[in-house]
């Protein structure tokens, strides 16, 4: 019996993965699944190459990249190299599991994400525009000339390289991982990693606090202060997070279902006076 063909990414494959994810990682941003449709898009040929032989792989693949997926679209290229790697290794046979290719993407996309929008938006960007603003205000058209090819000049380069060394690394890589129990402390510290970027992202951003007010003949009780922060700082922030993720995960709320639920959950507690700003 004839031993049955090794399934292989050429550099063109990986390299044309690049650019649609380049350009169209924010195609059909929406806020269910945010960058996801772009980046199954972008795999759309590789997909095709692993899996087309098998219908059900083909669209396992598919669904398995539809999971919510969000990170920052240059430096984060390194993740999508990464799993494309794991996707070529697993189409060849290799006990790679759904749970570990999302763990994956999960654990690494909140990270690479600060790095990414630290590198971009709060240090390159502001240099950069202020280089060009300097040429511009002056009413040389270089200015924004200049900006532009400076961005795009640096940009392009470093998600080239983000994105080649997340496939080279990720495919040298594999073996060694399966070779012992790598690969579950790998799913495990991602799965964990994952958690941490979450519940930070929840504390910092989350803003929830009780307004009410409680008279006790001339003494006043500020209920958030003396009770909720007695208890445990952030302790209502914490609690719509958890709500919210149990609604999603749990009950598989549609996202804007339980934006709903939000919304009517501040309006009620906000008419009652238990809810509300500072």
């Amino acid at each position: 019996m004839a031993e049955e063909k090794k399934k292989q990414l050429s550099k063109k494959d990986v390299v044309k993965a690049f650019w649609r994810w380049t350009f169209f990682s924010h195609a059909n941003y929406n806020y269910e699944r945010l960058e996801a449709t772009g980046l199954v898009f972008s795999f759309k040929h590789v997909i095709k190459k692993l899996y087309g032989d098998d219908p059900e792989a083909y669209k396992a693949c598919i669904q398995r990249h539809m999971q919510f997926f969000n990170t920052e679209p240059h430096i984060g290229g390194v993740i999508p190299g990464i799993v494309l790697a794991m996707e070529e290794e697993r189409a060849n046979g290799a006990p790679i599991t759904d749970e570990a290719i999302n763990g994956v993407k999960t654990g690494l996309m909140g990270p690479f994400a600060g790095i990414g929008d630290t590198l971009w938006q709060g240090t390159l960007t502001p240099i950069l525009l202020a280089f060009g603003v300097s040429i511009g205000s002056k009413g040389n058209l270089m200015g924004p000339l200049v900006y532009t090819l400076l961005m795009f000049g640096i940009m392009f380069p470093v998600a080239y390289i983000c994105w080649m060394k997340g496939y080279s690394l990720g495919k040298e890589g594999i073996e060694k991982i399966l070779g012992g129990n790598q690969l579950q402390m790998l799913i495990t510290g991602a799965s964990a990693m994952g958690a941490i970027v979450l519940g930070a992202l929840s504390a910092q951003f989350v803003t929830v606090q009780c307004s009410a007010i409680i008279k006790l003949g001339a003494l006043k009780m500020n209920v958030q202060e003396t009770v909720f922060d007695a208890l445990f700082k952030g302790i209502l922030p914490l609690g719509f997070t958890l709500l919210t993720l149990y609604l999603l995960k749990n009950k598989k709320m549609k996202a804007t279902t339980v934006m709903a639920i939000l919304i009517v959950i501040g309006l009620v507690g906000g008419a009652i006076g238990f809810l509300g700003a500072k």
